[in-house]
């Protein structure tokens, strides 16, 4: 589909903010090549970029053709938009570290075969070797001051205590310039980013109107809040990374599952590609039962198998069903139980005939003593593999292990461990 499918799409799921006039019927007219750019300021997006993620999904989902940059160049500069103070700069190595990771990540996500197959582009191929006198005379002189005084990135740092460098002073001019140079190199008339970019975005429009006599376009999205008006894409960990080194799979998982009754719609139409008589469909069930969470599953089911796969899905889902709805923990997948281990207290013991209860949940962290744990296990508060223990139960056999190599222990309601048996 073409036309104005791209621009619809985006503002029945909430997600158009603003566009040029004339985007629409550019958008109309065939297919466009539009690009995002990808700040790498740490080795990994996170769940906040997600949102400039779907804007080139739609667009591809559209028939027009996405080009995801990564700022190997302006990187190195910072960009102000949106920060009350100076960014630490990064060495070269660390940006072409944080690149590699992130250019992983947006590859899972966009298709790059075809005819509209996504691009990937690195903006440090023209910037780090740029000339500044010839930058001077080909771009600055397209732009006067009073110009990029009135950008909201520079006028609300102009009367802040911490100022703003003629270095971030200069970003708006170089993310301009990227948006000439895809225009030269890959034909590009549209930038799509967060309301906050639209000074930015806007002053790539001006200059390939100057420098080309072409018309070019900005769509941008919404910056998002949950319900209660904080800002999206934390936990009480910090960030939700879209790398699983920094957020595991599942604790990705629960991020989502976790998500407010009044904010999980809105995500469905963010961050998936469901439709809306789907959503609509959820929505009302959030309404009539509310306890059964049935939007929040779909919804984290979803974006965690776009990045991370539906096998790590799955076993994520299979871990929150146990911990948090005790489900049963013999239908675990041995990828399941494998994943737990990274996430509930765990520790391995030598494998034998029979166990010492009270001596696992010493091991495994769960009790300070054999003295707790003996007088837990006589008022019934000790569990293994999902079955309360009695009094009687001091010791396991190796019979009753889960896939013949773990104890899953639980104490109370709540706390859990993991007893791996050695081989």
């Amino acid at each position: 589909m073409t036309g104005t499918a791209y621009l619809d799409e985006l503002a029945w799921r909430g997600l158009l903010f603003q566009h040029t006039e004339g985007a629409a019927a550019a958008l109309a007219l065939g297919t466009v090549t539009g690009y995002c750019g990808f700040d790498p300021t740490a080795s990994s997006l996170h769940a906040g970029n997600l949102v400039a993620i779907m804007s080139l999904v739609h667009l591809q989902r559209a028939g027009h053709r996405p080009v995801a940059l990564v700022g190997g160049g302006t990187g190195m500069i910072g960009d102000p938009s949106g920060k009350t103070s100076e960014r630490q700069l990064l060495t070269t190595e660390m940006v072409d570290a944080n690149i590699a990771g992130i250019s992983e990540q947006l590859s899972r996500v966009l298709d790059f075969d075809g005819p509209r197959g996504a691009l990937m582009r690195n903006n440090a191929d023209w910037l780090r070797s740029l000339d500044l006198i010839g930058f001077l005379r080909d771009v600055g002189k397209h732009f006067t001051v009073n110009y990029m005084l009135q950008k909201d990135s520079v006028d609300s740092r102009i009367g802040s205590e911490s100022g703003i460098s003629y270095t971030e002073f200069s970003y708006m001019l170089l993310q301009a310039y990227d948006f000439a140079e895809l225009y030269r190199r890959d034909g590009v008339t549209l930038q799509v980013g967060g309301s906050d970019q639209w000074g930015n975005i806007t002053a790539g429009t001006t200059l390939i109107r100057k420098m080309f006599s072409a018309e070019a376009h900005a769509v941008t999205m919404p910056l998002l809040t949950t319900s209660a008006g904080t800002k999206f894409g934390k936990s009480e960990a910090g960030a939700v990374w879209l790398d699983s080194a920094r957020t595991s799979a599942y604790q990705f998982y629960q991020f989502w599952i976790g998500a407010d009754d009044g904010d999980v719609g809105r995500y469905l139409r963010t961050f998936t590609l469901m439709s809306r008589a789907e959503i609509e469909a959820l929505d009302a069930a959030t309404v009539a039962s509310p306890e059964k969470r049935e939007a929040q599953q779909i919804l984290a089911r979803s974006v965690t198998a776009m990045i991370h796969g539906a096998e790590a899905a799955q076993t994520a889902a299979e871990m929150s069903t146990l911990l948090f709805a005790k489900g049963d923990p013999g239908a675990l997948s041995a990828s399941a139980l494998a994943a737990l281990a990274r996430e509930v207290p765990s520790a391995s013991v030598e494998r034998t005939e029979v166990f010492d209860t009270l001596t696992l949940f010493v091991t495994a962290g769960l009790t300070a003593s054999k003295g707790e744990a003996r007088r837990l296990l006589q008022q019934g508060g000790l569990s293994v593999n999902g079955a309360k223990l009695s009094a009687d139960d001091a010791s396991l056999a190796a019979e009753r292990l889960l896939r013949g190599q773990y104890f899953l222990l639980r104490k109370g309601a709540r706390d859990y461990a993991l007893i791996s048996v050695a081989s």
